[in-house]
């Protein structure tokens, strides 16, 4: 692993344990050269996925990129920082699981409104407004429209 602080190529373990999720390792880190110490973290990964955006362009896919959008959906919202981990978590997890190497964006945003719809209905508003590209007031008034007619199915079949 190269030093952050001196671009040194090695660096010495000097501590590894289990994150929170299990599914990512911290690692604390020396740097063979400086002396600094740095943390990382590695998580598993099953596949290369590649997103087909809309326009037709093929990416990587980034788990930080689908985490940022989360967060910022989620600010100010009563949703802990763990919470949103297990929510990229579980949404990578099932891609990966899919065992599809491209994956349609529509189908990544799709998956993370449905996880927010039931998390947090304001972060759910958030996302859906960027992610369906609102740009009038009736957007929102269509969704939350929506939500009330799904809330009101569900509490008929109770």
């Amino acid at each position: 692993m190269r030093c952050p602080f001196c671009g040194n190529p090695d660096s010495q373990v000097k501590d590894s344990r289990p994150n929170e999720e299990i599914s990512a390792i911290r690692r604390r880190r020396s740097c063979l050269s400086c002396g600094q110490r740095f943390t990382t973290v590695e998580r598993v990964q099953l596949r290369e996925l590649v997103v087909i955006k809309a326009d037709g362009q093929r990416a990587p896919f980034e788990r930080e990129k689908l985490a940022r959008s989360i967060r910022i959906a989620l600010r100010k919202r009563p949703v802990p920082d763990s919470r949103i981990e297990q929510i990229v978590t579980g949404i990578v997890g099932r891609l990966e699981a899919s065992g599809e190497g491209e994956i349609d964006s529509a189908l990544i945003g799709s998956m993370a409104m449905d996880v927010l719809r039931d998390v947090d209905t304001v972060g759910y508003v958030r996302f859906a407004s960027v992610y369906r590209d609102f740009t009038e007031a009736k957007d929102f008034s269509e969704i939350l429209t929506s939500m009330d007619k799904i809330s009101a199915d569900f509490k008929e079949k109770d």
